[in-house]
């Protein structure tokens, strides 16, 4: 396999939230499905029960917060996917900007019953600087929850940006009983756990009749109705340049419509693009190695008092034990340390390409922003927030 059809499959997405809208809940689920993880945990867990996996650090635990920006990868559907989990609570801020600077899509978690909240406003203004495409995830649909079609309109009032509904609630809280993915035709039943194709009639088919309460039913062909015939229509070149957000609805909780948002998603979100640097764009299927440091984490294994640097790979092949310069200093260093991540778990990575995020032994010499590269010529990427 040539480095372009490794790069092409690679995902870098950060995910962004108001506190407790289920933004780790949502991680847990997607490592679930990826067979990263064989158990999700529950973020404020009973004492003896598993602590989510991207709350690593003690605080976080004990808070039942994401505090520091966990970096995860998996594989689903032959796509190799980093997740970065970053902290919704006001006080971890910067750590997220940083993040949001290394990912290539941002995932939006929204809590179905609060709408847009503070901090999820702060986090997409730095997606939306940046001009990358914001995937929205409005969750706890098997709460109590506002309208749907209101949700949709908050997101075009409160962010100024328009959406595209992919998924559709049928109903909420005690009444939730689905989901309808308008992009494949299909209803998932929730309690019944049935998956019913429809016709070209679509909603109107009567083979909804008595799987779904006629309220239900006719809220459901009212919206596809409006929505047809009022909303904005799917654009993949608007969404891929962040103008056009999808929206899908579920419960990361009960692990409902995480499936579907996870399928569309990966056919929907770009690969790794082209980035800036003071030479000019670097692209990631160029020859050189290239990549920045995003972010740095001290005592990340209780046992050894460490750092590790996060690097993001822009370009080129990273090979365990290559020489690079640090192109602040100019001076050359071997990078003979390298680790993949999984929240504080780890494993020795030999190789490494464009899209994929690293953790790199540190021993003081790094600075948030360095460049690495094994060109001739001394780069910078644009400097971080």
């Amino acid at each position: 396999m040539n480095n372009l059809d490794l790069i092409i499959k690679r995902r870098i997405f950060g995910i962004i939230s108001h506190p407790d809208a289920g933004k780790t809940t949502l991680t847990e689920k997607l490592l679930l499905h990826g067979g990263a993880i064989r158990q999700a945990g529950t973020v404020r867990a009973r004492k003896n029960a598993r602590y989510a996996k991207s709350d690593w650090m003690e605080i976080e635990k004990q808070r039942g917060i994401s505090v520091t920006s966990s970096v995860m990868q998996f594989e689903y559907d032959d796509k190799v996917i980093s997740i970065m989990d970053t902290p919704g609570h006001n006080d971890f801020g910067e750590d997220t900007y940083r993040i949001l600077t290394s990912v290539d899509s941002a995932v939006m978690v929204i809590d179905a019953a609060k709408g847009i909240e503070a901090q999820t406003k702060k986090l997409f203004k730095v997606c939306s600087m940046r001009g990358i495409p914001i995937f929205t995830f409005i969750n706890k649909l098997d709460r109590e929850a506002k309208d749907p079609l209101e949700l949709m309109q908050e997101l075009e009032d409160v962010l100024g940006l328009p959406s595209v509904a992919v998924t559709w609630p049928i109903g909420c809280g005690k009444e939730f009983e689905g989901i309808y993915d308008r992009q494949r035709n299909v209803v998932n039943l929730y309690k019944k756990k049935e998956i019913i194709n429809l016709n070209e009639e679509d909603v109107k088919s009567n083979k909804l009749d008595g799987k779904i309460s006629p309220s239900n039913l006719t809220n459901l062909r009212n919206a596809m109705e409006l929505l047809d015939g009022a909303g904005n229509e799917f654009d993949i070149d608007l969404i891929r340049k962040g103008k056009l957000s999808p929206v899908f609805f579920g419960s990361a909780l009960a692990d409902f419509g995480v499936t579907e948002f996870l399928k569309h998603f990966l056919i929907m979100s770009p690969p790794p693009s082209s980035r800036k640097t003071t030479a000019g764009e670097v692209h990631p299927t160029d020859d050189v190695f290239t990549g920045f440091i995003f972010k740095i984490q001290a005592n990340m294994d209780p046992n050894h008092r460490d750092r590790l640097a996060f690097l993001r790979i822009c370009s080129g092949t990273f090979v365990r034990g290559m020489n690079v310069t640090l192109t602040r200093t100019g001076k050359q260093m071997k990078l003979s340390q390298s680790t993949h991540l999984m929240a504080n778990e780890r494993e020795t990575v030999d190789t490494a390409y464009a899209g994929d995020v690293i953790g790199i032994y540190d021993s003081g010499n790094f600075q948030i922003g360095d460049t690495l590269t094994n060109g001739r010529d001394l780069i910078f990427f644009e400097p971080l927030p």
